[in-house]
């Protein structure tokens, strides 16, 4: 038997579980198909950044959109996600990598963004006590900040629940097909129709889209993540190399978050990663350059989440180019926990309304297949 809805998601990470809610919002009644459960892959165990700093210039106005949301988190989850605005710095570790940071700053300046600010070295040490003398300044977002990935994802789908969403877990989404103007997608022995599909599946993204005619240039990544032991309170902000791969954040308790986008193998069949111990002692020995405060700590535990990146590292976000009800929403190339309220919110408005005030035609699936445009 077929159960009609008005719009199917297909993914529950930050970005499904937010659109379904949204799409709650503006008065519809979706159903959600996640494979195993909300947060299972990279929206539940990735760093919680939800950092407007350096983005790449195509997703900055969906950044600022999303950043105004998590300001509010409270009131649109009845949760606060853990989330903690300290901002997030930027440090350049020598004058080559400031210099770079000041062409960063002025570039967004010319294009009307303000909120990257460049800092000396007196402001980095006011901002990060904790690290190395030699380090000149960098640059500082100053609303940006942190959330606790799995309970925000998680916050997200009970909301949209709660606001009249059907939730299916622990079954794929299969046979996906069109017909007589509506999507219908079998859900183990449940079929849903509906006239709006929203391919928000992640890591698993690339097939559906390439099984509907728009292949992308997309693979699956693991970026791994440690925790350490705990240590005295250094520091209040994250913090993100100008130059090395490191993210590095605090935690009330003591310890420390460490990130940064080295990878692990990642076996999608298998919901597995095989994490790179050598690619993680880089991390930790940048840490050990970087902060001396953190010597004495030893690693705790490691982990990888899977995720999708796309070859030119932005995400593919709207309407098909091929298909009318279909839209795309992943390959937020390893960073797209901040961006997921405001691409929630955004999602729905061009569903719902054909259009949005947030622009992300910069991000459209048709940038990879010019002839359909």
């Amino acid at each position: 038997m077929t159960r009609n809805v008005d719009a199917i998601v297909v993914g529950g990470g930050i970005h499904g579980c937010s659109t379904a809610l949204h799409l709650c919002l503006a008065g519809l009644k979706p159903v959600l198909i996640e494979k195993d459960y909300a947060g299972r892959h990279a929206s539940g165990v990735n760093a919680g950044g939800v950092r407007q700093l350096a983005r790449h210039v195509p997703e900055i106005p969906l950044s600022i959109r999303s950043m105004g949301i998590w300001e509010k988190i409270s009131d649109l989850l009845d949760d606060d996600c853990s989330f903690e605005s300290y901002g997030q710095v930027l440090v350049a570790e020598n004058d080559e990598e400031l210099a770079v940071c000041r062409a960063r700053v002025a570039e967004l300046n010319a294009l009307g963004f303000t909120h990257e600010e460049l800092i000396d070295a007196t402001e980095l040490r006011h901002l990060v006590p904790a690290v190395a003398e030699t380090c000149p300044g960098g640059v500082v977002s100053r609303r940006d900040g942190a959330a606790n990935p799995a309970q925000t994802t998680t916050a997200f789908r009970r909301k949209a629940e709660q606001l009249g969403a059907t939730v299916r877990e622990g079954v794929a989404a299969s046979n996906i097909r069109q017909s007589d103007g509506l999507w219908h997608v079998d859900v183990g022995t449940e079929t849903f129709a509906a006239p709006v599909l929203v391919n928000a599946a992640g890591a698993w993204a690339g097939k559906i889209a390439a099984a509907l005619g728009e292949p992308v240039p997309v693979e699956t990544v693991a970026p791994m993540l440690m925790i350490t032991s705990r240590v005295p309170h250094f520091i209040d902000p994250v913090v993100i190399l100008r130059g090395r791969k490191l993210s590095f954040k605090q935690f009330k308790n003591g310890t420390v978050l460490i990130g940064g986008g080295h990878l692990a193998t990642p076996d999608q069949d298998r919901n597995e990663t095989v994490l790179d111990w050598k690619s993680l002692a880089i991390s930790a020995r940048t840490v050990f350059e970087l902060f001396p405060v953190m010597r004495s700590a030893t690693i705790v535990r490691a982990w990888a989440g899977i995720e999708a990146k796309m070859k030119d590292d932005i995400p593919v976000f709207g309407p098909s180019s091929r298909h009318k009800g279909l839209y795309h929403q992943f390959g937020f190339s390893l960073h797209g926990f901040q961006l997921g309220p405001g691409a929630g919110a955004v999602m729905a408005e061009l569903i719902v309304n054909g259009g949005t005030q947030t622009r992300v035609s910069d991000l459209g699936i048709d940038r990879f297949h010019p002839s359909t445009l």
